[in-house]
């Protein structure tokens, strides 16, 4: 074998895995959600994947003609990236957000194409090395091919094919680029072609990629994104991130607020002095929030920090928003974006930012905490949603971190006993003293000091060396 064509299957089936790795967290994410817990599943089972692969690949070269094994294993790596995607949607609706469901998803979807793909290196290098003189540079050659290769794939997924051709298409044609290549191998290696068999399962597999349903309607740069809509109510519209619910806005009436943490912002908003403010909100789901203050104080101006731009598209599209000088958007992470905003520039700054179920991390520590009273008036109230229950660990941090940089806190709980169950908690800051909050509808209880001491207790400050929230929170 040519070391032209050599180093070309070794960058091409080691960029097929790192696709592969990629997608698979866009892929589970309707099912299990996005978390720390994820990526480490997926990275964990993806390696063990390409260690298996090339510890069988190898041995099966010592062990026959590699020559018979190196298109099978591109042409059945292929069908197998393509089967991926019905395996996650057959048994991902089983799977629960826990590393032990994550590892079982992983590892029954992604697990055997890795490993197949992965085999192709150690058959290329029997098919290479002719003399033990030249072991270190075949070998080298090789392993510096798959680096490069996954290197690539890395890039080319995260910066292009996911955002241009959406997770299935991507993978539709890699595995068709896979099943293509080992065809002609087999050809150029054999003189013969594929079976009719291979080929009626090649066409099986490609196919099933299509052969389910997606779980979004649209697929964004860091989401899979859908917006349900109640068919007795057209004008009430859910927005749905991957596993959960991020939002929901009534069009017609952006007064009325469904969501139980929500109303609890509105009590909080309700309790500060009359007249327009002026809000910065991280995170911006439904722009349910910057459309109710619109509407309950007018003159207020509202800037929106939003993640995925694609977000802020389908919230134009299907849920209402209209951007103007008063209520603005700037894309990108929130936490690159606060240094950039004015001193003593907000009333009101609302922390409703999400990845999956937990706030994201770097969004949760003491730095952003003085960050964010850096950027609030004085009387300027910081209000923050986030998910947890059982010990409580994420939300009893927090609120230490919190008392870090502001001189006084609050809390509202669904009841004052400690959740049992995993429940938004409202957590409350200010450098002042914050003003009596009454909570409708029963909608949560305001909790007294002495209780919120007791709260926090030993809590660690969350820090930009070391936050956890992953595990601490029990969502």
């Amino acid at each position: 074998m040519r070391r032209s064509a050599a180093l070309a299957v070794v960058f091409g089936s080691s960029a097929a895995v790192l696709v592969v790795e990629i997608i698979a967290n866009r892929l589970m994410a309707p099912y299990v959600g996005v978390s720390l817990e994820t990526f480490t599943g997926i990275i964990g089972v993806v390696l063990a994947g390409i260690a298996a692969g090339a510890a069988v690949g190898g041995r099966l070269a010592d062990r026959f003609d590699p020559r018979l094994l190196l298109g099978p294993s591109l042409g059945v790596g292929g069908m197998l990236v393509w089967a991926s995607v019905p395996i996650v949607q057959v048994v991902g609706p089983a799977a629960e957000p826990s590393p032990v469901w994550i590892v079982i998803l992983t590892t029954l979807s992604f697990f055997l194409p890795c490993a197949v793909l992965s085999a192709a290196t150690p058959i290329v290098a029997k098919l290479r090395l002719r003399d033990l003189a030249e072991t270190g540079s075949v070998f080298g050659g090789l392993s510096a091919a798959g680096t490069v290769g996954g290197i690539a794939g890395t890039f080319l997924t995260g910066f292009v094919l996911v955002t241009v051709l959406g997770s299935r298409t991507t993978l539709f044609i890699v595995g068709l680029g896979l099943a293509a290549a080992g065809a002609a191998l087999h050809w150029l290696l054999l003189r013969r072609p594929p079976g009719i068999t291979a080929a009626g399962l090649a066409l099986i597999a490609a196919l099933s990629v299509f052969g389910f349903e997606p779980e979004c309607d649209y697929e964004t740069k860091y989401s899979c994104v859908s917006v349900d809509i109640d068919a007795s109510e057209p004008t009430d519209r859910d927005l749905i991130l991957d596993a959960a619910r991020h939002g929901n806005m009534d069009l017609d009436e952006p007064t009325e607020l469904e969501i139980r943490y929500v109303r609890l912002f509105a009590d909080v908003i309700a309790a500060m002095p009359d007249g327009p403010i002026d809000v910065l909100h991280i995170g911006g789901g439904a722009f349910t929030v910057p459309r109710y203050i619109e509407a309950v104080r007018p003159g207020s101006t509202n800037h929106v920090l939003e993640l995925d731009p694609g977000v802020v598209e389908i919230a134009k599209d299907e849920l209402g928003l209209e951007t103007s000088k008063r209520l603005t958007v700037r894309t990108g992470d929130a936490r690159t974006a606060l240094p950039d905003l004015p001193t003593d520039g907000y009333d009101l700054v609302v922390g409703d930012a999400f990845s999956g179920r937990s706030v994201p991390w770097h969004l949760t520590t003491v730095e952003v905490a003085r960050e964010i009273d850096r950027l609030l008036r004085r009387g300027g109230i910081y209000v923050m949603n986030l998910i947890d229950g059982g010990e409580s660990g994420f939300a009893r941090a927090e609120l230490a971190t919190l008392d870090e940089a502001f001189d006084h806190l609050g809390l509202i709980l669904p009841d004052p006993e400690l959740p049992s169950r995993a429940r938004n908690q409202v957590l409350i800051a200010s450098a002042a003293p914050i003003p009596e909050i009454s909570p409708a509808r029963g909608d949560g209880v305001v909790v007294d000091d002495e209780w919120l001491d007791d709260y926090i207790g030993d809590a660690e400050v969350l820090t930009d060396d070391h936050a956890p929230v992953d595990q601490l929170a029990d969502t």
